[in-house]
Order: C-alpha cells, then structure tokens, then sequence
C-alpha cells in the first residue's frame, strides 16, 4: 500500500499512523529530520489526494488522519522491517525484539507462548 510513496511521504504517513490524527505542525515535530511547515503540508495534500489521508476541520486547523487501518500499515512496515533487516526470517526479528526489553510480564510470556503453541507444525 505504501511501499511505491517516496521516503519522505512515507516517513509522514508513518508518523502520522503513529499518532492517530494530528495537525500539520504535530506531524513535522515527530520527523526525525523535520521539515518546513509549507513541505509538509504539501506532502500530506499529496498523501490526501492518493486516498491515504483524510483531513478534517478542527480548532486550530486541519486535523490529518490516515485512512487505511492503523493494522494494515503496521502489518505492511512490519513485514518491510523483517524481508530488509532480517533476511524475512520473522523468529530473527523477535529474537532481536526481546532482546531490546526489558522482563516480560507473565501475560506477555502467556501470549507469546501462546503464538508459539500456534505456530508449531503438527507432529507425525
């Protein structure tokens, strides 16, 4: 859905998803490498007019949401994130993801072990 954007429209559209819905100036404060007010104003109307975004009148301006479900744009990053960094081998990525955290919380394990149980081929 977003692969084709460029990088800087995609990096707004991220942040964007990120944060539900925001104005022009809140999505600029959460680029890494943030742009004019105008640029991003000009890369949310083209992110607008390819049906990603939607914009609505709020008090103090424009209110920008993304359109597609916040799932489906975090299924798609994540799946970028694994196939670029992790050679698309998902087990790698969450063994570098649990190597980040801290203690897992017992429902965090329960779930977890949970998706293994899942993932497991039946034995013959």
């Amino acid at each position: 859905m977003i692969d084709g954007l460029p990088r800087r429209e995609r990096e707004v559209f991220e942040r964007l998803c990120g944060l539900g819905e925001a104005t022009a100036a809140s999505v600029r404060v959460a680029l890494s490498d943030p742009l004019s007010d105008s640029a991003v104003r000009t890369l949310l109307k083209r992110l607008e007019e390819r049906g990603l975004v939607a914009r609505d009148t709020g008090p103090s301006g424009f209110v920008y949401r993304p359109v597609p479900g916040a799932a489906t744009v975090a299924a798609g990053a994540l799946r970028r994130m694994v196939d670029t960094f992790f050679a698309g081998s998902a087990a790698g990525a969450a063994t570098a993801l649990l190597g980040m955290s801290g203690p897992l919380s017992p429902e965090e394990i329960a779930a977890l072990e949970r998706l293994l149980d899942a993932a497991r081929e039946p034995e013959q």
